[in-house]
């Protein structure tokens, strides 16, 4: 059995935290200052963040497996849920809008399993006008229901793609497909370091660009200081979400198991540079990560959103137009912090924001976009 790199370094990891704060005692600077100073809440709220990052692969695994179409033996029953709930939704949003302007909408506003509900209200036409206190109060109840419905099928649609693109796109099973084999020398390893390093760019600048992979990344940009400890401020939720396969490696001949291991280099090289003890670095600062690039991705500053997504290299940054340098001092958190130390909270907070947003949307297209699109979309299409 191969040994996790990520857990083997965990006494590293305590050990240089251990440093870090003797190195601030020894520099001391007006409490509250600082960023970087250790609190003890938002400390105890990384590491154990940390702690269910590491247990949450093995729960999602036995919860999600049997819900996973092609693997599980819930996975039809999931996708006839998502099916009928959004069917249910759209026949709701088609009664409300009867009851909301007394006529039902012209036949292409919805889709054509749909439409036989028009034919069959289309008799109300003639019938007595409905009083407007009973008809608010049955738009009340039919809304509830409908934001029900919908929160259910948005939900598991999106659990079902998540879930089965993983089963497609693990290594294993396109390493089973693939005709080549790098084997386990030096080139392999930098095959694999590499590409891990270059498919991580543009999964953790996707992270920042959809609300839905943001919702598992806000976990790690929760925390107001900045030190070693927020480098374990991890997901937990990372089996619900979609990515660039890290899979393709294995297309290109890196066996399943170095893949692994490119990972856990990948995340053991991103604990370090969680720090405001170290300033520049020269040179280095060109092609690699640092905590100077990093801070500023951590950085609530307009100037630096979304910025310098690299792990290993910032060159990612440098050619494809993300990289920002460190100039200003850099305020770190959230746009809009949680204000609280609760991990539940941290873990899921996004998650209930966009249940909430989906369930007041009043169409498909914004539905989806609480979803799909930017974590800035979302408070501009808010009904009041």
């Amino acid at each position: 059995m191969k040994v996790d790199l990520t857990v083997a370094a965990i006494p590293a990891y305590l050990g240089a935290m251990g440093a870090e704060y003797l190195w601030q005692r020894s520099h001391p600077v007006e409490p509250g200052t600082r960023a970087g100073d250790y609190q003890l809440a938002d400390t105890m709220a990384s590491l154990t963040m940390g702690l269910g990052s590491l247990v949450a692969p093995y729960v999602t695994k036995r919860l999600l497996d049997p819900v996973t179409p092609g693997v599980g033996k819930h996975g039809r029953a999931l996708l006839a849920v998502g099916a009928a709930a959004a069917v249910l939704t759209t026949v709701g949003d088609v009664v409300r809008r009867r009851l909301r302007d007394g006529r039902l909408p012209e036949p292409q506003t919805v889709p054509a399993g749909v439409r036989a509900v028009q034919e069959e209200l289309a008799g109300i036409r003639q019938a007595p006008s409905v009083d407007r206190a009973d008809r608010a109060s049955a738009d009340a109840v039919l809304r509830a229901v409908d934001a029900g419905l919908a929160v259910t099928a948005v939900a598991s649609t999106a659990l079902v793609a998540s879930t089965t693109w993983a089963a497609l796109t693990s290594g294993r099973r396109l390493f089973a497909r693939s005709p080549l084999d790098l084997g386990s020398g030096v080139g392999a390893w930098a095959v694999a370091i590499l590409g891990w390093d270059f498919l991580y760019y543009w999964n953790h600048r996707a992270s920042h660009e959809s609300r839905w992979l943001w919702a598992v990344h806000v976990v790690h940009h929760s925390s107001e200081h900045y030190n070693l400890s927020t480098a374990l401020r991890q997901p937990v939720a990372e089996g619900i979400t979609m990515s660039v396969p890290y899979g393709l490696l294995a297309l290109a001949g890196v066996r399943p198991g170095l893949i692994e291991q490119a990972r856990a280099i990948n995340l053991i090289y991103q604990f370090w540079i969680h720090t405001e003890a170290i300033r520049r670095l020269g040179w280095v600062e060109k092609v690699f990560n640092t905590p100077s690039h990093h801070r500023v991705h951590h950085g609530s500053n307009r100037q630096y959103l979304d910025r310098n997504h690299g792990s290993i290299l910032i060159l990612w940054d440098r050619l494809f137009g993300t990289f920002e340098e460190e100039d200003e001092q850099v305020v770190y958190g959230l746009t809009t912090n949680i204000g609280t130390h609760d991990p539940r909270v941290i873990a899921t907070h996004e998650w209930v924001d966009i249940a909430e947003d989906v369930a007041s949307a009043r169409t498909w297209r914004d539905r989806w976009s609480f979803l799909l699109r930017g974590p800035g979309w979302a408070p501009a299409r808010r009904v009041a």
